[in-house]
């Protein structure tokens, strides 16, 4: 949900749509960016009530301003996904969804989970896994806390760090040794640090691309693709 986030996704929409319809074909979206240091400050305070009333706000205004459904670009706030479903009358794409049925194509029942503090600890993210069948794992107490510290101090700032890199590998090491047949990149600045390639014999779901590849699908398949909206 930082800019950087959004910048990826806006980016993302737009290399899907080229893609599939060529030419000088571009994703016409509608994007509320949101003032992120309002929503790191509802984290910290763990006020998800006032998260919740937030993004209902920015969600209607964006279904006002014509969006065929919507995608929350953020995997912390999906929290309050289901506040901001049942405010819409457009579907609303839920991150976890796409991201399960990616595993279970690929024949995955447990996976390793990366992302904030509060993807990684709270119930929400796990047991909609297990409405699909998918175990999830997490790192220890300790390398919990290094995932969410390089998420807020590095990657919504835009910076990339070597060293945080390698712990991430590592850590991601210790899942696939723990059982994790693949990893789930759940929070969507985490795929600016680490990709497909990084850990040979374990699959990488990374749920902002398995978003946006579910966006482009669904605005394509609209009866108004032809300006295919999202």
């Amino acid at each position: 949900m930082s800019s950087f986030a959004t910048a990826e996704y806006y980016r993302l929409l737009n290399a899907g749509v080229r893609e599939r319809l060529g030419g000088h074909s571009a994703a016409d979206v509608v994007i509320y960016s949101v003032d992120f240091a309002v929503m790191e400050q509802f984290i910290r305070d763990q006020a998800w009530e006032a998260a919740a009333r937030h993004l209902v706000d920015r969600a209607l205004k964006v279904q006002a301003a014509g969006a065929e459904f919507l995608v929350l670009a953020t995997n912390t706030f999906h929290r309050v996904a289901d506040r901001i479903e049942m405010s819409l009358s457009i579907p609303f794409v839920h991150i976890v969804d796409v991201t399960a049925d990616a595993a279970l194509a690929d024949g995955v029942s447990t996976v390793g989970l990366l992302g904030t503090s509060p993807v990684m600890e709270a119930p929400f993210y796990r047991e909609r896994f297990a409405r699909s069948g998918v175990d999830v794992l997490v790192p220890a107490p300790s390398d919990r806390a290094l995932v969410h510290r390089v998420i807020f101090e590095e990657l919504t700032h835009g910076a990339i760090d070597p060293d945080s890199r390698r712990e991430y590998l590592r850590i991601m090491q210790d899942l696939g040794a723990r059982g994790a047949q693949g990893i789930v990149l759940g929070c969507t600045e985490i795929s600016l640090l680490v990709g497909p390639g990084d850990t040979p014999g374990i699959r990488l779901y990374d749920t902002t691309a398995l978003h946006v590849q579910r966006a482009v699908s669904l605005a394509l398949s609209q009866p108004s693709a032809a300006s295919h909206p999202s």
